[in-house]
């Protein structure tokens, strides 16, 4: 029996690390080779400077990608690379705890039943290597495997978490087998700095506790799901959160009741934390509390693991270029750790989203630093109707778009009730309508999809709205498919060919499905533990979230544990295969025609089918992109941003690789905040501070919030007199619009002038001389909203202030409800809209603002770079796709203000451009490859021209034709698409017209009427 245990010992631990190497090196021959879109340049730049990123921060990743970078060298172009590598090694770790906890769980069938024999050895390693290679190509995982974010750390936290307390298990009757609970606690303090969604494993670890120590019994089931409901309710709403806030109430008496300096109250509860946890370690070693002394440890190791969050208030204090809530403080610090600026969504009880407000009262939202004390800052908290109240509330959220994704996936009808005397009646859902939301979209299409996604199939990587074409599951059997989906052959032809298209036939499904069967067969508590576990990642993620509907992207990442549950039964379900074909063909056979047929039929196929679409390498798109934005700026540039792609790519190129540091970038979304104001007043690298005329008190969390803009001087006023009346403190300047005495600044009139020297706007380049005779002086600006906001505010002051000192631009993807009436002086130079003082040509439809040829050309076709795009090999997904058709149109209007200016040679040089980036193989010409066609034709290219006309019509003809094979109500989320190339049709049809072109508009004008008829005339 020794001999069988050493050989298992050693097959066993030798298999886990080649798993871990043959993993390793799948994600990093797949990894991205710089940053990646979304979050991954905020991570990296933090990581690189020890930056405090957005909330809740994840310092322990930070800190841990901060030793990875070292490996960059001098080099910052590898500094990316080092993260995403750190990303891929611990995937392969999560990879090869995933093989030790399936083989030790299947282990446990024999150990715990019969004798375990030497012919099991095999076939028990066959079953870890089978799960963790089908996890090892899964989806989900392999996506995070090769970015620098945080999911793969997460992941990795999770798995030694579970492996762990399975080792504690299995040597519980051991002398010191406690240290195993103590490490757990560890590493799950510790998981802190990464992610919180790795607490909800606390149950899982308490009924291996329970199915170890007791018998199992009803009555002892339903205590120990109590025990473990209540551990996880201390860690997520009492110490998690409490620890901070009880420091906060220390730093209030220590500051402003003694008087003592910043974060003495702090340092006293830390003293007092720390001492009373060891008094209570001390008295239950003396007293041989042996349950008590492990709460005690337990305690204590998991804030010893929470305390990393040090570094965030450390490296804020530091005032680091990213300062993110400049959380250096404990109330900053609280805030910044409980996401408060995100709200929060209702988890028992609450309002659903057509509930009327019947009372707001205002409630403390945090403290600012004044004069050696804390003033607080409050924020108003609403009271609803109680009939539009409900236990368990799934449609909470009145933002408009969301409501009527709420009608669409809960068919709501409701109940109606007054809306008031000339007002229409208010719906409230049905608490089954309610239900119904939550099972049909956050269960089935937030969670479920996405489990299919990874062991059934997928339809393409395009984010799914819930219409039948895109981001859904498939499994590649046509008549289950259609059967949901409908007629498969009508989609159009990009969307059949999308790389993300990947189908697994249900294979790793179905074993899974039989590996759950067969352990609950043969070790029922095991397989309750893995469907603790599965639950608890999973469906518990639903609830704790309660997602409003069209989320921003796709959201597979955060149950990307539960997906790692069920890799654990695709590996078991080797052994139900195995046994049942011993049967047939003995041992040996059974052994080896498993191991090949599910290899093949699981981790095989998976790989196969994904590598395409999860095939990063090569791909230097995000951080091209970023650096574009940056090189369409002058020098010493201010330029205003709005999104995730928009800002972090652009961030990362400035901290980590030091492009274009003269450019201060502003994302607006953040300048509605006080203390990113305050982080603009700093400078950055090669970019001074942003002028302001308005101290730091003016800005402050609390104030100036929204001003309302009465136009009581009906005519322009000097933008910097509006700036520092806002900023005046007496009431009598202010306005009580609640009538209870809430004073609010506010603007008087909507008119601004903007002071300007023409003179100087001439010599220093933010006039050209080609434009001289356009200068208006003064610069007019007519506000065009009810409202301002503070972010509002900062931008008068600083157009106030700047005196055309500095160049001010905004990036091309802010959206146009953020231009606030200055998109009249905005002039093109790349990415980028200018304010100039020039009087514009008025721009086409769709357009803003007008566009300088020469400045754009030459940053277009001699600065700009590409990351690779237009490489066959090189993957571009959705995200990238979208951007480049946007490249596209950009290069077309370039191209078309070339040839109303006669330069034929370098508009049809431009319209080229614009097509080589992204070959039409890799992105079909669509609607925004018109403007390029119409150049090309009006250059002489007629028959180049026509044959991309051609293109866009056979793609937009695609969609439509499609769109019409449906039903009106099957139609639901094809707004866009369908919008988008009926207007593709028109276009062309107004282009054919213009230029006489009269075999397509003889074609076209009757299939434009067609379309019409049946989309748009029914309704």
């Amino acid at each position: 029996m020794d001999s069988i245990w050493g050989n298992w010992r050693r097959w066993n631990n030798l298999t886990g690390w080649f798993i871990f190497i043959f993993s390793s090196i799948v994600y990093l021959l797949t990894r991205e080779p710089t940053v990646s879109f979304w979050d991954c340049g905020e991570f990296i730049l933090a990581a690189f400077k020890l930056q405090v990123g957005h909330p809740p921060g994840a310092p322990l990743f930070l800190m841990m990608g901060r030793v990875a970078t070292l490996f960059a060298g001098s080099d910052t172009t590898k500094v990316a690379v080092t993260v995403n590598t750190l990303s891929a090694l611990c995937s392969g770790f999560a990879i090869m705890f995933l093989f030790w906890t399936i083989t030790h769980l299947v282990r446990k069938v024999f150990i715990n039943g019969i004798e375990l024999e030497s012919k099991h050895v095999p076939a028990i390693i066959g079953s870890g290597v089978l799960g963790a290679l089908a996890y090892t190509f899964s989806d989900t995982f392999w996506f995070s495997a090769v970015e620098g974010e945080l999911y793969a750390l997460s992941s990795l936290i999770i798995a030694i978490v579970f492996w762990g307390m399975l080792k504690w298990e299995e040597e519980e009757e051991k002398p010191y087998s406690g240290r195993w609970i103590i490490l757990i606690a560890y590493i799950m303090g510790l998981g802190l700095g990464v992610h919180r969604l790795n607490l909800l494993i606390i149950p899982v670890l308490v009924f291996v506790y329970y199915f170890k120590k007791y018998e199992v019994t009803t009555k002892g089931l339903i205590k120990t799901i109590l025990v473990a409901l209540v551990l996880l309710w201390l860690m997520v709403f009492v110490i998690m959160p409490g620890v901070p806030e009880v420091a906060g109430w220390f730093e209030l008496l220590f500051v402003n009741i003694l008087g003592l300096p910043y974060n003495s109250g702090l340092l006293f509860f830390m003293i007092i934390l720390f001492g009373a946890l060891a008094f209570g370690i001390h008295y239950s070693l003396k007293h041989k509390r042996v349950i008590l002394n492990y709460v005690m440890t337990s305690l204590i190791v998991v804030i010893i693991g929470y305390s990393s969050y040090a570094m965030i208030m450390i490296r804020s204090s530091a005032r680091p270029p990213m300062n993110q809530n400049n959380p250096s403080d404990v109330f900053s610090l609280s805030y910044y750790i409980n996401m408060k600026q995100y709200g929060s969504a209702p988890k028992f009880y609450g309002n659903y989203y057509s509930a009327p407000v019947t009372e707001a009262k205002k409630v403390i939202s945090g403290y600012n630093k004044i004069d050696g004390k804390y003033k607080p800052y409050y924020h108003p908290e609403y009271s609803y109707n109680k009939q539009f109240e409900t236990i368990f509330p799934r449609m909470y959220s009145s933002e408009p778009d969301h409501e009527n994704a709420y009608k669409y996936w809960g068919k709501v009808v409701g109940r109606k009730f007054s809306g008031g005397e000339g007002k229409e009646a208010l719906v409230c859902p049905t608490f089954g309508e309610n239900l119904r939301y939550f099972f049909r979209y956050q269960i089935g299409f937030m969670y479920m999809r996405y489990f299919m996604w990874n062991f059934a199939g997928r339809q393409n990587d395009i984010q799914g709205n819930g219409n039948a074409i895109n981001g859904n599951w498939i499994s590649g059997i046509k008549f289950i498919d259609e059967a949901r989906l409908g007629k498969l052959d009508n989609i159009p032809k990009d969307l059949k060919n999308n790389p993300g298209n990947n189908k697994y036939y249900f294979l790793p499904l179905l074993i899974g499905l039989a590996g759950m069967y067969w352990q609950y067969k043969r070790n029922n508590t095991g397989f309750w533990l893995v469907m603790a576990f599965f639950i608890m990642t999973g469906l518990a993620i639903i609830f704790y979230l309660n997602q409003y509907p069209n989320q921003p992207r796709e959201r597979d990442y955060a149950y990307v544990g539960s997906f790692y549950a069920f890799a654990i039964w695709i590996g078991i379900g080797f052994m139900f295969v195995y046994e049942k074909l011993q049967k047939l063909v003995g041992n040996k056979g059974s052994l080896a025609v498993t191991f090949v047929l599910l290899i093949a039929a699981v981790p095989v196929l998976m790989g196969a089918q994904n590598w395409d679409d999860h095939n990063r390498s090569g791909r230097f798109t995000a951080r091209d992109i970023g650096a574009n934005y940056l090189k369409s700026c002058a020098p010493n540039s201010i330029l205003f941003t709005y999104g995730d792609n928009d800002s972090f790519p652009v961030w990362y190129n400035q901290d980590v690789e030091g492009v274009r540091t003269d450019v201060r970038v502003a994302n607006l979304s953040y300048i509605q905040a006080g203390w990113y104001i305050e982080m603009m007043r700093q400078k950055a690298y090669g970019s001074n501070p942003l002028p302001f005329i308005l101290g730091p008190e003016k800005y402050i969390e609390g104030l100036r919030e929204q001003l309302p803009v009465d136009n009581r001087v009906n005519k322009p006023v000097n933008l910097k007199e509006i700036v520092q009346f806002a900023g005046l403190d007496d009431n009598k300047y202010k306005v009580d619009l609640s009538g209870r005495g809430d004073y609010l600044n506010y603007l008087p009139a909507n008119k601004y002038i903007i002071d300007v020297d023409s003179a100087k706007v001439l010599s220093n380049g933010t006039v050209k001389n080609y434009y001289k005779d356009r200068i208006v002086s003064p610069m007019i600006w007519e506000y065009p909203d009810g409202d301002a906001f503070k972010g509002d505010l900062a931008i008068m002051d600083l157009l106030s202030t700047n005196k055309w000192e500095r160049p001010v631009y905004f990036s091309t993807t802010v959206p146009s409800s953020q231009y606030k009436g200055l998109e009249k002086y905005f002039i093109q130079e790349g990415l980028t809209y200018r304010i100039v003082p020039v009087k514009t040509d008025k721009p086409e439809q769709g357009e803003f603002g007008m566009i300088d040829p020469l400045v754009m050309y030459d940053n277009m076709m001699n600065k700009f770079s590409w990351g690779n795009a237009g490489d066959p090999s090189v993957y571009l997904d959705e995200n990238n796709k979208r951007m480049f058709c946007n490249f596209r149109r950009i290069f077309g209007t370039l191209s078309k203000e070339l040839l109303l200016r006669g330069d034929t040679l370098k508009a049809v040089e431009v319209a080229h451009r614009g097509l080589e980036i992204v070959p039409s193989k890799k992105l079909p010409y669509d609607f925004f490859t018109i403007g390029i066609a119409e150049v090309l034709i009006s250059a002489g290219k007629t028959e180049e021209g026509e044959k991309l006309l051609s293109d866009v019509i056979k793609y937009s003809k695609e969609y439509l034709d499609y769109a019409i094979s449906l039903k009106p109500e099957e139609r639901y989320g094809l707004e866009y698409p369908t919008g988008i190339n009926m207007q593709g049709l028109l276009d062309i049809y107004n282009t054919a017209v213009k230029l006489k072109l009269n075999s397509i508009t003889k074609t076209l004008e009757p299939e434009i009427n067609n379309y019409y008829g049946k989309l748009y005339s029914a309704k």
